[in-house]
């Protein structure tokens, strides 16, 4: 299954700017245009069928599907939705297919960091980016969660999509662990006010006692990049495009949502 938050409680990767704007501007018109070409032959069907009206013969098809479409626009949005709504409802179950087929690598994966319950009856997974702010909104959020349920285990997967800061950022973030900093290194990440850059997050490196020169060899080794690639590749199987999202039990999760839905998730992924 999947849950959606609010569209503004996400960061998606063309979510800001015109290009964001316009790819989605994009979007809504080749479905309109699909829907529109669907809702012609199928208005076409019904008035040859006599469920509609029948078609003057002395006027021209194409207009009278035009005048009908003018005098009742609802026709148009109500197909629109309902495309959007199969498209939607197909991705959905691509992506529950993808949680069950690939369970291992989303929940087990061992390149990726993990919360301080080292016990645990359920997991959760989180796709984030150091510059989304959605995600900083969460980090308290999550750690409230894993206080309060020592069965409950985080799982963090790296996905920077908005900024080339967060692809560094991401870099150093799991080159801290061949220094034991990793979590360290991600809540002071978390609560940095600003916008992280490579500066920046030098800077927050040095803060929690890295040595920030063996850091930036070990952001050199190739498994770093190659786990990075693989957590996008996996997010794109799971018809993530923003973040922060989570995968707990069978749900993905695109978006902040409150704690009590979370709480709710986390038990029925123990009953799952």
């Amino acid at each position: 299954m999947v849950t959606e938050a609010p569209d503004n409680a996400s960061s998606k990767l063309d979510s800001a700017g015109a290009r964001g704007r316009g790819l989605r501007a994009l979007a809504f018109s080749a479905v309109a245009a699909a829907t529109l070409s669907v809702v012609l032959s199928g208005l076409a069907l019904l008035f040859a069928a006599g469920v509609l009206p029948p078609l003057r013969k002395t006027d021209d098809l194409e207009r009278q599907l035009h005048a009908y479409i003018l005098a009742n626009p609802e026709v148009l949005l109500e197909s629109v939705k309902g495309l959007e709504a199969r498209q939607q409802a197909a991705t959905n179950s691509e992506a529950a297919n993808v949680v069950s087929e690939r369970r291992d690598e989303i929940f087990n994966d061992p390149d990726a960091p993990v919360g301080t319950n080292p016990q645990c009856d359920a997991i959760l997974v989180e796709f984030f980016d150091y510059n989304c702010p959605y995600c900083r909104q969460a980090a308290p959020l999550l750690g409230r969660l894993e206080n309060a349920d020592t069965g409950l285990r985080l799982v963090f997967k790296e996905y920077p999509i908005l900024d080339p800061g967060s692809v560094f950022a991401a870099r150093a973030a799991l080159a801290s662990r061949k220094q034991g900093k990793y979590l360290a290194f991600h809540q002071a990440m978390m609560t940095y006010e600003g916008r992280i850059t490579e500066a920046s997050t030098l800077e927050v490196a040095a803060d929690v006692g890295i040595d920030v020169e063996r850091l930036k060899t070990d952001m050199l080794d190739r498994a770093i990049d190659a786990a990075i690639k693989r957590n996008i590749a996996l997010a794109e199987a799971l018809r993530i495009g923003g973040t922060p999202s989570f995968v707990v039990g069978k749900e993905v999760v695109r978006g902040l949502l409150d704690e009590a839905t979370m709480k709710k998730l986390i038990a029925s992924a123990r009953g799952s």
